[in-house]
């Protein structure tokens, strides 16, 4: 009886996973606020900048680095979501919503392990990754060949990176 009574109260604690689902989400819901406002005040400022005939040095930058910082921040909220929902359809219960009238799941946000859910994390974490490498990039400045060389051999490594990366999971 005892052992009942502990293996009962041992499946149940699985609902503290409930925090990391809910706070994951506010997570994801803060980040995408954030960029939202992030990009509104880069519209604000383009706007602004044309309407005074402004002519910004380095405008041009400035714009892109301010919407690649808020396609970083969405893609972070992205990976709070597809942690919230793994989380919670690994420890706690399937998720009926998310499927069709036919029962079938939907396979964006569908997790059935936690090698499942790491892949999904790690795909969208190389993302952000790469998105930052680029908002980097357009700040960086070159002096001379060398520099240029270097741009163009870490782009290429970027490309063949994200070209095996899509491989991966993929049977032939």
């Amino acid at each position: 009886m005892l052992e009942k009574l502990f293996e009962k109260s041992l499946w149940g604690s699985r609902f503290i996973i409930i925090l990391a689902v809910v706070f994951g989400l506010i997570g994801a819901v803060l980040l995408f606020v954030v960029a939202s406002f992030d990009i509104y005040e880069t519209a604000a400022y383009v706007i602004n900048t044309y309407l005074t005939n402004a002519h910004p040095e380095h405008f041009h930058e400035e714009v892109v680095g301010g919407i690649i910082g808020a396609v970083d921040l969405y893609l972070i909220g992205v990976v709070m979501i597809i942690f919230s929902f793994g989380l919670y359809e690994l420890f706690i219960s399937d998720i009926d919503p998310a499927k069709d009238q036919d029962g079938c799941e939907n396979q964006l946000l569908a997790v059935h392990s936690l090698d499942q859910l790491k892949d999904k994390i790690s795909k969208v974490i190389v993302m952000v990754l790469v998105v930052g490498f680029f908002q980097k990039v357009g700040h960086t400045t070159y002096i001379g060949a060398l520099d240029l060389l270097y741009l163009a051999l870490s782009i290429t490594a970027v490309a063949v990176g994200l070209y095996f990366l899509s491989k991966v999971g993929k049977s032939h």
